[in-house]
């Protein structure tokens, strides 16, 4: 199990402010540091775009939120957090890029990364789901529903995102239940 503390110092003569975040590579580390109730935001981290989804309360359910173009770390960062926080989010689920042979490329680097960076500005847990195949199984449900080539590429990022967290929310289930 992979366990890594960031923590962020913010000093100000009147409230310095210390801020410690989990990123947690095992699904039942990050089940343990989660409140017993609270939604979760699942993302899908592309080159270009972050798919965004996020679960109810109780965490039955992804939805399919919204996909976001990235520009740059802070940018992107900002619009996560008025996410979160409007959302009253209590974790955070990034969905792994492994390879089909489930060795580790570049793009996990490149979510790891994004991970310690954005835990430098969020206080709670971040997690990893393996996500392969999802955008796959977002395409085909997409294809199912007749969605025209136009909408399946504005909305297949967020699909994919809902596929990642959906498939960790099961597994929290799981957990919960043994």
């Amino acid at each position: 199990m992979q366990l890594c503390f960031v923590r962020t110092c913010l000093l100000s003569p009147l409230n310095p402010v210390c801020v410690v975040t989990m990123i947690l590579d095992e699904i039942d580390a990050f089940a343990a540091a989660l409140p017993s109730t609270g939604a979760l935001v699942g993302l899908d981290l592309g080159d270009k775009t972050i798919g965004v989804a996020v679960s109810d309360g109780l965490r039955g359910v992804a939805t399919p939120l919204e996909t976001i173009r990235r520009k740059k770390f802070g940018v992107d960062a900002s619009k996560l957090e008025e996410i979160l926080t409007d959302r009253q989010i209590v974790g955070i689920i990034l969905g792994l890029p492994r390879n089909m042979d489930g060795t580790e490329g570049p793009r996990c680097q490149s979510t790891r990364a994004f991970a310690r960076n954005f835990a430098a500005r969020w206080r709670g847990p971040i997690g990893f789901w393996d996500e392969r195949l999802s955008t796959v199984a977002a395409e085909r449900a997409l294809l199912e529903a007749d969605t025209t080539r136009k909408r399946r590429a504005e909305v297949i990022d967020h699909v994919a995102a809902s596929y990642i967290l959906q498939g960790a929310l099961d597994r929290l289930r799981h957990l919960r239940q043994t």
